[in-house]
């Protein structure tokens, strides 16, 4: 598995609260079984999942940075950041990988100032309203991606 591509996987504010908070918007599965889920997806696909949750905006930016020349592509569901925060995008534009946006829920659904995403114009695919499944389809998406590489 040292030899796979590595794929970060970065959940930000509040999902570290999946299956308590919300249920009937995020659903009940928790953020450490979709993480379970993830790893195992990704050794089927043949790559290494490696997940990072922060509620802090410095710590998601400083872990996109060690991500620079050590992770070949990244998923990232920015929670609450996805509208407010252009210091992720900017650590986000150092990457030349495939990047990944994720949302559990539909954001165009929801209230209008979740109808806009600060990384959505560089993001390469971004997926929204699956649900946890989405996170999932985002995982193969990007072993597709990297096979056509």
């Amino acid at each position: 598995m040292e030899n796979y591509p590595k794929v970060l996987i970065i959940h930000g504010p509040n999902l570290n609260m999946l299956g308590k908070r919300e249920p009937e918007i995020y659903g009940s599965t928790t953020l450490d079984e979709i993480n379970a889920n993830l790893k195992s997806l990704g050794q089927k696909l043949g790559l290494v999942a490696e997940t990072f949750q922060s509620n802090y905006e410095g710590a998601i930016i400083e872990r996109i940075q060690e991500a620079m020349g050590v992770c070949s592509g990244v998923i990232i569901n920015p929670a609450a950041y996805t509208h407010t925060s252009i210091a992720i995008r900017d650590a986000l534009l150092m990457l030349d990988v495939p990047l990944v946006e994720i949302h559990l829920s539909n954001i165009y659904k929801r209230e209008p100032f979740r109808h806009k995403s600060m990384i959505a114009d560089i993001a390469t695919a971004q997926i929204s309203g699956f649900g946890v499944q989405g996170y999932l389809l985002a995982m193969e998406g990007m072993a597709g991606m990297m096979r056509d590489a």
